[in-house]
């Protein structure tokens, strides 16, 4: 068990063997104009602003040498699952996110050459995926998420990481949804059991103070 247990934020927070996951920061979420708005009806602002505390958490992360790992949507309807395929068509023919438009492109953050961008077709970045291989690959133990919607692609996300044996810390001020209150109760599932809830001062901290 010692070598399975973290037992300490601290512990579990070590650049060596930490990756920070981006999620889903593209147009169609956040952007004013974006699927979010003109589809779904909502309002995206909570997403646009989570977009500069979201890069200076990635900056952080290059500073301490946790790998950024950029995942974005691909939701044209022939590569969803069928139940998404069935909400998503009750709300007309409209693709999310479809490959090389707008949509899909990112909003107001950027990956750094060489970063890696893995492209989902769900809301859990890891199913259809190489993420699990990539992670495991550098010896990863712990992610951070970070980006939208907190109560969707983040938590199915956090969840399926849970299930991998991953440790999971969800980034609590560079996460952000179109509805508060799936939002918040996100947020306090994750503290409940599945990890930890830290804010962007704490996650670094820890980073810079590991060795």
């Amino acid at each position: 068990m010692s070598d399975r247990l973290l037992a300490s934020a601290e512990a579990r927070l070590r650049p060596s063997h930490t990756a920070l996951l981006v999620i889903d920061m593209q147009n169609d979420f956040c952007a004013k104009g974006g699927y979010i708005e003109t589809v779904v009806g909502r309002d995206a602002g909570p997403c646009r602003a989570v977009a500069a505390p979201i890069m200076g958490l990635v900056s952080d992360a290059r500073k301490e040498a946790v790998p950024v790992i950029w995942i974005k949507a691909n939701y044209e309807l022939d590569k969803i699952p069928a139940g998404m395929l069935a909400k998503f068509s009750e709300r007309g023919a409209k693709v999310c996110c479809a490959a090389e438009s707008w949509g899909a492109a990112f909003f107001e953050v950027e990956p750094c050459p060489g970063e890696a961008i893995v492209e989902k077709h769900c809301y859990s970045a890891f199913r259809g995926t190489d993420l699990d291989i990539r992670l495991r690959t550098l010896a990863i133990r712990t992610v951070v998420l970070a980006g939208v919607q907190t109560n969707i692609c983040v938590e199915s996300t956090l969840r399926d990481a849970h299930s991998l044996g991953f440790h999971v810390v969800l980034a609590a001020d560079c996460v952000a949804s179109h509805t508060p209150e799936l939002h918040a109760a996100t947020l306090k599932n994750a503290q409940f059991l599945f990890g930890d809830v830290l804010d962007r001062g704490q996650i670094a901290a820890h980073w810079r103070g590991s060795d």
